[in-house]
């Protein structure tokens, strides 16, 4: 299966070529257009314009995907959410200094697909993984808010679990595998 990822993020680029393995996924080029402002007040309605100016830019023959995703944590009302990658220059400095004192640490990964095929049927899935945010940042591996984040029934951090790790269990992992339910169902 062919498919062209709607973003610029070579991590995301990277995760999402692993956790879908029977496809081929593409990037825009440096050439391409400007991607759209992240104007939805969803994960799923940003995804959403991703995927409409992906299905632009798209071959004929390939499908075209739209992800967003982001960290919600509960003490700060599900703060940064979607404006989590422009929340803070450093957002991990920020989480851990609004978190400082706080008991409550519980948060959540949350990744919204969507996906257009060619034949233009359409596909909206979402993937979660939940766990809290660690004190301090540990690992070397992921991205974003991995060092912080430590998932249920883990010890570690993401960055800490590492890639292999983060391939199988991750939100966007997660959102992938469902992406996989939705077409065979």
């Amino acid at each position: 299966m062919r498919a062209f990822l709607a973003s610029g993020n070579a991590h995301k680029l990277a995760e999402l070529r692993r956790a879908l393995p029977s496809w081929q996924l593409r990037a825009p080029d440096a050439g391409a257009p400007a991607a759209p402002e992240e104007t939805g007040t969803t994960f799923d309605e940003n995804a959403r314009l991703k995927a409409d100016w992906g299905r632009r830019l798209a071959g004929a023959d390939e499908w075209a995907l739209g992800e967003d995703s982001g960290i919600e944590v509960d003490a700060l009302g599900g703060r940064p959410g979607i404006e989590s990658a422009r929340w803070a220059e450093d957002g991990v400095a920020r989480l851990l200094a609004e978190l400082d004192g706080v008991a409550n640490r519980r948060a959540r990964y949350v990744c919204a697909l969507v996906a257009y095929a060619p034949d233009g049927r359409e596909l909206a899935v979402e993937g979660t993984l939940a766990g809290e945010i660690a004190p301090a940042p540990r690992g070397e591996e992921g991205f974003g808010y991995d060092p912080i984040f430590v998932p249920d029934g883990e010890a570690r951090t993401v960055a800490e679990l590492g890639d292999g790790w983060k391939t199988r269990h991750s939100h966007r992992a997660r959102a992938a595998a469902a992406l996989g339910q939705a077409l065979t169902a």
